[in-house]
């Protein structure tokens, strides 16, 4: 098993030029999952970090598709956008992972209007309707819980994602698309203008390094490349990009979709352009109990077609990405080592392609 994260010595702050830039895209848990990860390479509030060369500011983009439970609900009564999986990056980029946190992913059990609803969710939504902006209501948030790193939703505006099922058949609605058991074709947002935040253009303009996933392959990594601009940004990104692949099919989604599959949906969602260098496979065993657990579902471990991929111009990554868990999840530590040693050998290679320039100068 990968090694955990352990307690550091802090140092001052690095100066800008010397944060390794990480932008992360995504949404629900596989986002929060490897933001948990990268936290621990990041500046905190005071200005202090583990290793001044290796330390990283965070940008993570989230997806704001959701219509079903708490947020789905706020989403209805308030026209706000769903924040459910934003509060879940901002607690896994939280400097304060006990009491705060534990605050915000509180859930009531019952009240009437209240039951469903976690206190994150109805925080955010109250900044929301007290500045007048999500995005304003977001980063107050993020000063609260002290995030080391900076969270955007990949647009303001309040989209509806829409499938389009093999057979022809629309489906509207997020949570109504993850339960579909026909294969989807394609997804779409509407309106189907959505742009994005200016901050996540710049963000992704200066990073040394873009991930996509680990998460739900149709509704939480796809629709941020719907958004007008994005997949443009990221082609034109001089940032090595990656792709972490789902360890395990996903009923509604993704059943018997091999890597390539994965890939080749992403591709064709971003018209072809080019939004992914590398895709990280996992080769750790995962334990008979856990899949006969998932077998119960039909569900199977995700094949490592590398072949395929090699065919597609990807470049393949092996390792050992299982965490220590009842469910097959990507490890937080392993998933945010791999991220963080490709943006530095990727700054490195910048910076002496910039000095052998200067020299011929």
């Amino acid at each position: 098993m990968p090694s955990r994260a352990k307690p550091v010595t802090l140092q001052p702050r690095p100066v800008a030029d010397e944060l390794l830039h990480i932008v992360s895209i995504g949404g629900g848990t596989g986002l929060s999952t490897l933001l948990s990860g990268l936290k621990h390479y990041a500046v905190n509030v005071h200005g202090e970090c583990a290793d001044p060369s290796e330390s990283v500011d965070i940008t993570a983009v989230v997806t704001v598709s959701d219509d079903g439970g708490s947020s789905g609900r706020l989403r209805r009564d308030f026209d706000v956008l769903p924040p459910g999986d934003i509060r879940n990056c901002m607690v896994a980029l939280s400097e304060d992972e006990a009491l705060l946190a534990k605050l915000f992913q509180y859930r009531f059990g019952s009240g009437y209007g209240l039951k469903g609803h976690s206190f994150g969710n109805l925080f955010l939504t109250a900044l929301n309707q007290v500045t007048g902006d999500f995005s304003h209501a977001l980063r107050f948030s993020s000063e609260i819980l002290a995030i080391r790193g900076k969270i955007f939703p990949a647009t303001a505006s309040n989209a509806q994602l829409e499938a389009r099922l093999a057979g022809g058949k629309i489906v509207s609605g997020e949570s109504r698309i993850s339960k579909s058991r026909q294969p989807i074709d394609r997804i779409f947002l509407r309106p189907g203008k959505c742009k994005p935040l200016a901050e996540t253009l710049d963000a992704i303009e200066r990073a040394d390094v873009i991930t996509l996933g680990p998460g739900s392959l149709y509704t939480s990594i796809i629709p941020n490349l719907l958004v007008q601009g994005i997949p443009d940004a990221i082609e034109k990104s001089p940032a090595l990009k990656l792709y972490f692949v789902n360890l395990m099919w996903q009923p509604g989604e993704t059943i018997r979709f091999s890597a390539s599959q994965h890939v080749e949906a992403i591709l064709k969602h971003a018209g072809g352009r080019k939004v992914m260098d590398y895709v990280v496979l996992n080769t750790a065993p995962i334990s008979a109990t856990l899949r006969r657990k998932y077998a119960e579902q039909h569900v199977e471990p995700v094949e490592n077609d590398s072949g395929r991929l090699a065919e597609l111009g990807i470049k393949v990554i092996m390792a050992d990405l299982v965490g220590d868990s009842r469910l097959v999840r990507h490890d937080p530590a392993a998933s945010a080592k791999i991220v963080v040693d490709l943006a530095r050998k990727t700054r490195k290679s910048r910076l002496r392609a910039r000095q052998e320039l200067a020299s011929a100068v």
